[in-house]
């Protein structure tokens, strides 16, 4: 018992000193194993061997005596911690080498309640079964678990329990002793001198306050200027409501809007209706189709959607301007015709100030092309200038650079002098720096053969040691043992049953949920039939609300056609004459210019590119502005008859 108790204290004195975030586990062993050297080699065996088992599975122990000491072993001292590993690592990865009975004994060594209570904690079937194989199954393999730990412990637990019961009649029978029977000291008491009594302080007066005044009533009463307004914000209101509902009684003829043409009403038990004016209602963006573009749009569900609210909405407006219209509202057809009129007035002064921007733009071009020329013709005259001046300077540097060739043959001749005495020394080093090189050469050879020499010894032990572990890897190993899928597990778990069962379960219920996946079909499909139904409907709507806006547009695309070939070219005011005159005497000072400046024939046929992408550019710019002019004439054309087509 005692030696068993030495080792187990010894285990668990190291496994106090190591530090997992510190000490690395082969560090620490080689440190015990110098430090158990006194002991003897069985001793010193077993103490390492249960050491490095509780560093390797310190993570399962853990999980064990952590739970123990959140459930049963919450009176016992934390400083216990490391043997209840010890023992838990006993039980579980030592039980069958050391046998039942050196477990027993080793038990036995320590204190019986701790040991009792944590024994039939870790033993209980049902701890063992649940949660300890489910922590246990995410650090390892469940199947791995189960036959080499669950298993095992669990053909041991009736044993256990005997021993279990064993402790529990020994600790009935053999109550804990006090370990010393020395004597019991006895206090006494400290012979001090008795104190003075203390003598009775003269007791102070207590000084009577005066009375305080009491708090004014005017402190929880409202000021009687704010009471005063109150009551003038009252009457005022009162007297505004009374002036309010005189004005709605008395309210004259002349405030009450009625239709144009409507006579006057003299009955005063008619209502006053109220009317709006006029007005300006924005033409719709339509979109029609030519005849000649018969390609059918595939709208989507939300398209076919949005389209058909569009147009039931369309409706509903159409339906309220035709209630309006019936009930006796103004028609703005006038207003219309005022506004065709000022917006064509508009129309054309836009057009003469852009046709006027262009002329200007154009003016500015010709400047520019005359501006263009002035400066080449001071070019041409700067760069004949220059052509002298470079003359002369050539003709300078050819001489200076005469003289320097001829000093440059003197020094030339002097260096050649001095290298003659040069060559003879650089030989004399060149030898002297070869005997150097062929020394370092072969020192460098023969350590080079040394190192290639202690590689391939190297080598060859790996090899050794490489072909050593395949044949450990080549032992065979041992199988599992056969399963019959039609048996019991016999646990005594509720809804125990067979894996064959358990497969026949499974199909009845993967039948059952393909039965309900297709009723929930057969109900998506009908709904489905009744979507595309409302779709279709809507569609055959849409169809004929398009067909309505398709022959509308068309009739004002002829109206538009019409108004288009009637008017002529936009008139031109003054600005635009005199802008042309000007234009025409700039191209002509400018075609002279272009003659003074390229006289020769092929020169002046051929056109700069830069004067090439200028053209190109104005060319297209008034291109742009005549089709934005035909546009706003168009435009122009349409709007009229759009408007009345949304009055009638």
């Amino acid at each position: 018992m005692a030696y068993y108790e030495k080792c187990i204290e010894t285990v668990v004195e190291q496994l106090d000193k190591f530090n997992p975030e510190k000490d690395s586990p082969e560090q620490f062993l080689e440190t015990v194993s110098t430090s158990l050297q006194t002991l003897s080699a069985q001793t010193q065996a077993f103490i390492l061997e249960v050491l490095s088992g509780c560093l390797q599975y310190q993570r399962l122990l853990t999980i064990v005596v952590d739970a123990f000491y959140v459930r049963d072993g919450r009176l016992c001292l934390w400083a216990d911690y490391s043997l209840f590993e010890v023992i838990c690592y006993l039980a579980t990865f030592q039980l069958d080498e050391l046998g039942f009975q050196l477990f027993c004994n080793i038990i036995k060594s320590q204190p019986l309640d701790k040991m009792c209570k944590f024994l039939r904690f870790f033993f209980n079937p049902l701890n063992l079964c649940s949660w300890i194989k489910d922590e246990w199954s995410l650090v390892y393999e469940i199947a791995y678990v189960k036959e080499n730990w669950i298993d095992p412990l669990m053909r041991w637990q009736p044993k256990v329990q005997e021993l279990i019961s064993q402790l529990e009649r020994m600790l009935a029978n053999h109550p804990s002793l006090p370990k010393t029977k020395a004597k019991v000291t006895e206090p006494k008491e400290f012979n001090l001198s008795a104190p003075r009594p203390r003598g009775i302080p003269v007791p102070e007066r207590v000084p009577i306050l005066a009375k305080p005044r009491p708090v004014p009533r005017s402190t929880y009463q409202l000021p009687k200027e704010q009471q005063l307004l109150e009551i003038t914000k009252r009457y005022n209101r009162r007297k505004a409501e009374e002036l309010l509902l005189r004005a709605n009684m008395e309210e004259m003829r002349c405030a009450v809007p009625r239709s144009r043409g409507e006579p006057l009403v003299q009955d005063s038990k008619k209502q006053p209706r109220l009317q709006f004016g006029p007005r300006i209602l924005k033409t719709p963006k339509l979109t029609f189709y030519k005849p000649n573009d018969d390609v059918p749009v595939k709208l989507n569900t939300a398209a076919i959607l949005r389209e058909g609210a569009l147009y039931q909405r369309q409706v509903e407006k159409e339906l309220q301007r035709v209630d309006q219209l019936v009930d006796g509202a103004g028609d703005f057809s006038e207003f219309l015709e005022w506004q065709k009129r000022m917006q064509a007035k508009d129309r054309e002064e836009q057009l003469a100030a852009g046709e006027c921007r262009r002329l200007q733009g154009k003016l500015s071009h010709e400047e520019a092309i005359l501006a263009r020329q002035h400066l080449m013709q001071e070019n041409k005259q700067k760069a004949n200038q220059k052509k002298e001046e470079t003359a002369e300077l050539m003709q300078q540097y050819a001489e200076r650079r005469l003289q320097e060739e001829r000093s440059m043959k003197e020094l030339v001749e002097q260096v050649l002098e001095t290298q003659k005495n040069v060559k003879v020394a650089q030989t004399k080093l060149l030898k002297v720096r070869q005997q150097i090189v062929q020394e370092v050469i072969e020192e460098s050879r023969e350590l080079l053969q040394r190192s290639t020499e202690a590689a391939k010894e190297e080598q060859r032990q790996r090899c050794e040691l490489i072909s050593q572990l395949r044949a450990l890897e080549m032992q065979p190993t041992r199988k599992g043992k056969l399963v019959d899928l039609t048996q019991i597990p016999g646990y005594g778990l509720e809804g125990e049953m067979s894996i064959v069962e358990l497969r026949e379960r499974l199909a009845l219920l993967k039948e059952s949920q393909r039965r309900e996946e297709e009723e929930k079909r057969d109900q998506i499909i009908q709904g489905k039939r009744a979507k595309s139904q409302e779709l279709q409907n809507t569609v055959e709507q849409i169809s004929l609300c398009r067909a309505a806006m398709g022959r509308s547009a068309a009739l004002r695309w002829e109206e538009k056609k019409a108004l288009s070939v009637g008017p002529g070219a936009p008139c031109q005011d003054e600005r635009v004459l005199e802008l042309q005159r000007r234009i025409e005497e700039k191209a002509a000072e400018r075609h002279k210019q272009a003659a003074l400046l390229h006289v020769s024939a092929p020169r002046a046929a051929r056109p700069k590119p830069r004067a090439q992408l200028e053209a190109q550019h104005w060319l297209e710019l008034e291109r742009s502005r005549e089709r934005r002019l035909r546009a706003l004439q168009q435009e122009g054309s349409a709007c009229g008859p759009a408007r009345r087509l949304e009055a009638a």
